[in-house]
């Protein structure tokens, strides 16, 4: 193959390569991470310490619950005077062993609930023809068994019942499904062509060491992007919050969720860049350096001409 020819299609094959560097790690983050039941509870367990987290989660419940007294027992006039007390009391809850659990276990019920709707395990939610709801049952039943192995005071009689609360609406499902296969997909094949593309980009390349400076440039960019990226994410996920929602819990979310792509992003940029460095040091440890020219020994010499002499006639 003319050097021509090989230098240009490894431009292009390096090229493609540190494109798709930043959306296979976005597919495969999301696919691999989110899409993980044990992941995605692992992340999120430590946010039930988080004191944002717990303060939203207090204000919901207890808003939750006055809705309910008012409803049942019509207590507005004395409302303003309960709502300290129960927000406390919930609060108080929030710091127990028993709500750890029940964040748990609800992460995991609303996780797997999500996921059986999307992979269309069911044929009547792969139709679109009734929204996914969750049932709170389990969580109910896991934090009553908790207060009661803790004895807490009439935590035996806390009613389990089956209250299904809504997560995606039925017109939601079909378009994320499509979506979510896609995103399957990709998580796999975009990190595996990423990776083809740059070895036999390197391996066409006149000048390798070049080659493999370039492509450890362009990994260096896609991870600088990614972190760019996440930033104006984030950035724009909290603009478009409703003012009803807690914006510091959301963003404790946003950052729990991201932390793994993160981590990712700074460590392409970390070793795209500490890769070209090593490249560029080595070509100029190996630079040809001009030689002395020294006489050659056995190189023979011109011979001067003979002393005359004289002869005798």
């Amino acid at each position: 193959m003319p050097p021509r020819l090989r230098s240009a299609l490894s431009a292009v094959l390096i090229a493609l390569s540190c494109l798709l560097v930043p959306f296979g790690a976005l597919a495969a983050w999301a696919s691999y991470g989110l899409a993980d039941t044990g992941r995605y509870v692992t992340t999120m367990a430590p946010l039930a310490a988080d004191p944002d987290v717990r303060e939203a989660v207090a204000k919901t419940v207890g808003d939750g619950i006055l809705r309910e007294v008012d409803q049942r027992m019509d207590v507005r006039g004395v409302r303003g005077s309960v709502a300290p007390f129960v927000h406390d009391a919930v609060r108080s809850f929030t710091q127990t062993r028993a709500f750890r659990l029940a964040w748990n276990t609800g992460n995991r019920v609303t996780h797997d609930a999500i996921l059986r709707a999307l992979r269309a395990e069911d044929p009547a939610e792969e139709a679109g023809e009734r929204p996914v709801t969750v049932d709170l049952a389990p969580v109910t039943a896991q934090v009553k068994q908790q207060l009661t192995h803790d004895h807490i005071p009439l935590a035996a009689r806390i009613p389990v019942e089956h209250i299904a609360v809504p997560v995606l609406q039925a017109g939601e499902v079909g378009r994320l499904r499509k979506g979510f296969h896609v995103l399957e997909v990709a998580g796999f094949w975009l990190p595996v062509a990423a990776v083809v593309f740059a070895v036999t980009g390197i391996a066409l390349a006149v000048h390798r060491r070049r080659a493999v400076a370039a492509t450890a440039l362009g990994t260096a960019l896609g991870g600088a992007l990614l972190i760019l990226a996440l930033t104006l994410g984030r950035s724009l996920t909290l603009a478009g919050l409703p003012a009803d929602v807690p914006h510091p819990a959301a963003a404790a979310i946003y950052d729990a969720l991201t932390a793994t792509l993160r981590t990712t992003s700074w460590l392409l940029l970390t070793l795209g860049l500490t890769v070209a460095l090593t490249a560029w040091l080595t070509r100029r440890l190996h630079l040809p350096r001009p030689q002395r020219r020294h006489p050659d020994p056995t190189a023979s010499t011109p011979s001067q001409p003979p002393t005359p002499t004289r002869a005798r006639a």
